[in-house]
């Protein structure tokens, strides 16, 4: 099958009215990825393959979306809308260019799969001019119905023009469908628009292939495969579809889940070994989590970057941008964005820590907040390795706590403070040069450090 070449044509002008949204139905979520950047994902790619999406006037955030998906795409613009034949037509420079396999799928069925693209490539290897996909429906209402003559797909009727007899058959089809590369023009082109719309119509393909002589075949799916999405009821519900898949795949893989159905995964979640995850866990996307984690319930992470051996939660969440070495612990109630905890750092309970970075074994105590934002523009709090921050500290950024530092409880913080210092800010600011030694003794000895400023 590699050494045939490809072209796959994702139609993805559709406006998706019934979504009652602004967003283009293709750019709207499932598992953190658009309906588009699914099925761009599962599409031929590598050597001697070629990938088009077609959209609709003014449509530039999906083309944004398809270049950022696969920057191999190319774009073409569905100016009128007379069919999905049609459509695939406005690709039409890119079919000339000659492959072996023409794929045509739409950009709003994102539980496809590449398998799939790969099963309907084959018959054409032997000779057929068509494989079209079909599924068994539960409930065939309203879907076109695929007439076979033993093997060979001879017809796709709709719904509304089936006969009594035709409407039992529960043979569908899902719309995808590969084409044999050197008679796809000759097949498309001769779709006519002899209908009530006036439209031209890519189930057609098959009348047009049988009148050539030419051999047409049905490639079977699961219905949950090609769901295709028009409203967010439909959106839900491939949702759901979806997060079993990754569950499944997540536990295969060696994922400890306690509660699969309550923890939700985004579809690149990238996942080490002996991962736990308890319940209520939501994963957004571009999270790695590495071996031996384990997330508690509650928890939200998204865009983050997780060490070996980490616990994260209850109740914690991760914003973009974060990153935490082996063995650091973020606890109950803590929120982090931007910021880089280095191994074995702890933030327990209470605290907001971002953009900043925090030096490997420090100690982060409870209500800690790095005040990063000062009305104005975003500043950075860095602190230094094996440094202890007192409970209920606020961190004025831009500010650099040194190494071994120590921030006395309750202290608001305005300057930096240099290694092995100890700073005990109330106002005026104190700070006491050596002064983390010196409280280290003092606390072996039971004596309580002075609070005055020294210089």
């Amino acid at each position: 099958m590699t050494a045939r070449s490809s072209l796959t044509i994702v139609l993805a002008a559709g406006e998706g009215t019934r979504m009652r949204s602004s967003l283009p139905k293709v750019l709207h979520p499932v598992a953190s990825q658009t309906l588009l950047a699914h099925v761009l994902g599962a599409a031929p790619r590598g050597t001697g393959t070629a990938l088009a999406v077609v959209i609709g006037p003014d449509h530039q955030a999906v083309a944004d979306e398809a270049k950022r998906t696969r920057s191999d795409a190319l774009i073409f613009v569905q100016a009128e809308r007379l069919g999905t034949a049609h459509a695939v037509l406005a690709a039409r420079e890119a079919i000339a260019r000659g492959v072996d396999d023409v794929l045509i799928a739409f950009g709003d069925t994102p539980l496809i799969s590449a398998e799939t693209f790969a099963r309907l490539r084959a018959p054409l290897a032997k000779g057929a001019a068509i494989a079209a996909l079909g599924f068994r429906a539960a409930d065939p209402t309203g879907y076109g119905r695929f007439i076979v003559e033993g093997d060979r797909l001879v017809a796709i009727r709709e719904h509304a023009d089936a006969s009594a007899d035709e409407r039992k058959i529960d043979l569908c089809n899902a719309g995808v469908m590969a084409i044999e590369g050197r008679r796809a023009l000759a097949i498309l082109d001769g779709i006519g628009n002899a209908n009530s719309k006036g439209e031209y119509y890519l189930t057609d393909a098959v009348g047009v292939a049988r009148d050539n002589g030419w051999e047409s075949v049905v490639i079977e799916t699961s219905e949950d495969e090609v769901r295709g999405i028009n409203t967010k009821a439909q959106l839900a519900e491939a949702e759901g579809v979806m997060q079993v898949r990754l569950r499944k795949a997540a536990m295969e893989a060696g994922v400890t889940l306690i509660a699969p159905e309550t923890v939700y995964l985004a579809a690149d979640t990238v996942f080490g070994n002996d991962v736990t995850i308890e319940p209520f866990v939501v994963i957004g996307p571009g999270v790695s989590i590495g071996d031996g984690t384990v997330i508690h319930s509650f928890s939200h992470i998204v865009q983050t970057a997780l060490g070996k051996n980490v616990s994260i939660g209850p109740y914690a969440r991760l914003r973009p941008g974060t990153s935490l070495g082996d063995g650091a612990r973020i606890g109950n109630f803590v929120e982090t964005k931007a910021a880089t905890l280095e191994a074995g750092v702890k933030v327990n309970h209470l605290s907001y820590i971002g953009d900043a970075t925090i030096g490997a074994n420090s100690n982060i105590g409870a209500g800690t907040i790095t005040c990063n934002y000062d009305g104005f523009k975003k500043h950075k709090t860095v602190i230094g390795q094996g440094a202890f921050v007192g409970t209920n500290s606020s961190l004025v950024a831009p500010v650099k706590i040194g190494n071994g530092a120590y921030i006395g409880s309750g202290s608001v913080i305005t300057r930096d403070v240099p290694d092995d210092a100890m700073a005990l800010e109330r106002s005026p600011q104190t700070i006491r040069d050596g002064g983390a030694a010196r409280y280290r003794e003092m606390k072996t000895s039971g004596k309580k450090p002075e609070q005055k400023t020294e210089t």
